[in-house]
This record gives structure tokens, sequence and C-alpha cells, in this order.
């Protein structure tokens, strides 16, 4: 019965999620729930209230009241998580709003100037450089309110701003801040507070690929070069092309604190990269209350930064939430580990050796005909539950199912690719096959760092 429920349960949360008749949130509460009543009123929980409260003969109440407690474990397992989210969240979006990124952009354009080798160039390092924030919506906004006009006065083909934003903003995303990683951190047990550990772990095929990504922009670069010659552009195009013009946006801007802000992220990124070093919560929670305090002094300002930025950040902490609830129920319930036992029957035993490669081959249709939701919530724990019966890690697992995501970004699943196809007027299909041919670079030099590294065995 609870095989057949655990089955159950995490199909059902699969089609909620991906037909959208549930959001994530909900469905990460409702459905486990659902579930773990049906499994109450069977008296499953006998042996965890006995262990817990030691009653031998509970009653249907106390195999439903013990859910709560199944569900609270869950949630306090991701709260630090949660919080550090929270806290990295408004930090870049006060960065953003005090214009730290605005700089570097204006410096690229001008870098580039006429020369559209140039001009690709800047493009990558810009969305390289903004997709620090973990939001692909903001990343495509600022790299095509930039980029665009510069593109379309120079004739420039606009598939390869398509191109290099998306998947620089892919590399970036796998910050413990941005969506996969978070979702990862929550969803494993093991890896709660761990995040400076999977940075660590992620950060060689990250470096490595922006690099080819930057080699990719110089190779696309010379072929309009080729075809284009070299623009000159007068100062005053420079300038119109860089300016801005909404009033309250200018207003928010803090020019003449460009090098402190840079400099404070700059350590704060390196303390998070370091071993024995601040907890990831504290230095973003330290950040947070120093940017505030240095770009917005006022009280009525730093009300409005947390205010107008809460958004985006409530959203990410309450999905945190609901995965240790939902990891909770499925866990305690014993749901998890009949699952596990069931998947591990019907997998040739050759394959277990090589779990962690099957896991990283796994991720990339997974993320990409599933949402980050669905594949993180609901097969990644069962993934890593077999990966255990082989000797595998939940940290190994958890890299693993990460490489995949040099694809995530190409899904018609994924909202803010229609804002970006929109901005460039490229048509769906054909972004595609042009971003996915460069995107396996990106899987291929995650997956040999990974190897190389040890970081995720070949075989065990």
């Amino acid at each position: 019965m609870i095989t057949f429920l655990a089955w159950a349960m995490v199909i059902t949360f699969l089609v909620l999620v991906m037909m959208k008749k549930l959001s994530p949130f909900t469905a990460l509460i409702i459905v486990p729930l659902v579930f773990a009543v049906i499994g109450a009123f069977g008296g499953l929980y006998t042996t965890q209230i006995a262990n817990k409260w030691e009653i031998l003969n509970p009653t249907l109440w106390d195999q439903i009241r013990i859910l709560g407690e199944f569900t609270l474990d869950g949630v306090k397992k991701t709260s630090t998580t949660g919080i550090m989210l929270l806290f990295a969240i408004f930090y870049f979006a006060i960065m953003l709003n005090a214009g730290m990124f605005d700089p570097i952009t204006k410096v690229m354009i001008r870098f580039a100037k006429g020369d559209p080798l140039k001009v690709l160039v800047a493009t990558a390092v810009v969305a390289a450089a903004v997709s620090l924030n973990g939001d692909g919506t903001t990343t495509t906004l600022i790299v095509c309110t930039a980029f665009i006009p510069l593109y379309k006065k120079l004739d420039i083909k606009m598939m390869y701003l398509g191109v290099l934003t998306i998947l620089m903003n892919t590399i970036m995303n796998l910050l413990p801040w941005g969506g996969p990683t978070a979702r990862v951190i929550s969803v494993l047990p093991e890896l709660n507070g761990q995040d400076a550990a999977i940075l660590r772990a992620l950060a060689p095929g990250m470096v490595l690929a922006t690099i080819y990504m930057i080699g990719v922009s110089i190779y696309l670069g010379r072929k309009e070069r080729k075809r284009l010659g070299i623009v000159n552009l007068s100062n005053a195009d420079i300038e119109k092309l860089t300016e801005t013009t909404d009033e309250a946006e200018l207003a928010l801007k803090r020019p003449q604190l460009f090098w402190v802000n840079i400099t404070m992220t700059v350590v704060l990124i390196a303390l998070l990269m370091m071993e024995n070093t601040f907890p990831s919560v504290f230095l973003f929670l330290v950040g947070t209350v120093l940017a505030l305090l240095i770009n917005y002094p006022s009280l009525k300002d730093q009300k409005a930064r947390i205010q107008d930025n809460a958004g985006d950040a409530v959203q990410v902490v309450i999905l945190v939430l609901g995965a240790g609830a939902f990891t909770g129920l499925f866990d305690y319930t014993g749901f998890a580990s009949a699952l596990t036992m069931s998947l591990t029957s019907i997998i040739p035993t050759s394959f277990g050796q090589y779990w962690g490669m099957v896991v990283a081959l796994l991720s990339a249709p997974g993320t990409f005909f599933l949402s980050n939701d669905a594949f993180y919530y609901g097969v990644l724990p069962v993934l890593s539950e077999t990966g255990a019966m082989y000797g595998f890690t939940q940290m190994e697992m958890g890299v693993a199912s990460l490489l995949g995501q040099a694809f995530h970004l190409l899904s018609p699943l994924v909202a803010f690719i229609y804002l970006l196809l929109a901005k460039t007027e490229l048509d769906m299909f054909e972004w595609q096959k042009e971003s996915a041919k460069w995107a396996v670079g990106i899987f291929v030099i995650f997956i040999a760092v990974a190897v190389l590294l040890n970081i995720i065995p070949l075989m065990r």
C-alpha cells in the first residue's frame, strides 16, 4: 500500500504541475498531504508514532496528528535555505535598483562601438554579470534594452543576442540563489545549509562554461564582422544608446556608490566560495542590511526597496518551505523508501555503479520536458534515494541533477523566454535549434569537469 501511494503521489504531483491545474506551491502541500492522510486511514504510521511519542496502540487521530510533525520536521530542514534565498534575492535586487550593473553595460557598449565582434562579446559579458541576480526576466530586460538598438543599428543578427543571453543565464542560474540549485538544496536534506559546498562543486564547470561562451561570442562576432564590417559610431550615438529616461528608475540610481557596491559584491561572493568562513545566511543578511544603509539611508526609501522587491523574494521562499513540507511528508511517511525499493527492483543492477552519470544524462531531457518544480520536487528525491542504494551521496546526486540545466532554459515551459522571443522577434524553433547547438558544449563541459574533479564518480 505504501509503494502504491508513493507512486500515485509522485505521478499526481507531476501531472497537476505540468498541466497547470495547481501552482507549484499549492501542489507541494496539498498532494502529499492528501496521500499521507489516506495512509493514516490505513494505519501506516504505527512505527513512527511509537518512536516519536511512545504510543504503542495509536488511534486514527494519532495517525493523522503525526502528519503535522512530519511536515514541521521537513520545513525545519529547509528553513535555513529559505532565509538565505530571501536575503540573497533582496541583496541583488537592491544592487540592481542602485544601478550597480549600469556602468558595466555602458562600458561594454562603449568598448564595442561599431565592431560586431566586440558587440557580441559585450553582450555575453553583460548577460553573465546581470545574471548574478538569479532572475532570467531581469537579465532579459536589461540585455535587450541595452543591446537591441545597437544590433539594429549595425544590422547584427538578432539570433545571436537571443542565444548569448539565454546561455549565459543558463550558466549563472546554477548559483545557489538561482532557481534550480535552490530547489535541489531544499529537497535533499543533507544539502540544507550546504550552499557554499554545492557552489564550490559547481563553480569550476561554471567558470569553464562561461569562458566557452565568451569563445562562442568571439566566433560568432568574427562571422558578423566579416559579413558587415566595422561601423564608426559617434559619441552621440553611443550616449543615446546608453541613456535612461524613466524618472522613477533614475531616482533610485546611485552611480556615485558604484565602486562601493561592486567591492561589497565581490567580497561577498569571495567569502561564499571560501571554506571555513561565515554561513551564507549571515553573509547575505549583513550584505542586505549594508546595501540598504549605504544606498538608501532614508527609512522611507528602505521601506520602499523592501516592499517593491518583496514579491520576487517571497515567491521563492514559500516554494522552498513548501518543498520542505513535501519532503517531510514524503520521507517520514516511508513513501520515499518504498518508492526507491520498487524502482531499484526494476533497474538493471549493472546501471547502479554508473548511477551518477545516469542521473546527469536524465537531467537533460528531464529538465527540458518537465518544469524545474516537477523534476526537482517530484523526480529528484526518487533518483537520490535510488542513488543511496548504490552508495552515491546526496551531494553527488544534487550536482548530477543540475548538469542538464544546460538545456532547461530552451524549454517552452520557461515563462521568461517568451519575453526574450518577443523582444528579439525570433522564431522559437529556430532559436531553440541555434541555442541547443552551443548548449551541447556547456553540457559536455559540466559533465567532464564533474568527472575529472571526482565531484561525480564515473562509476562506484
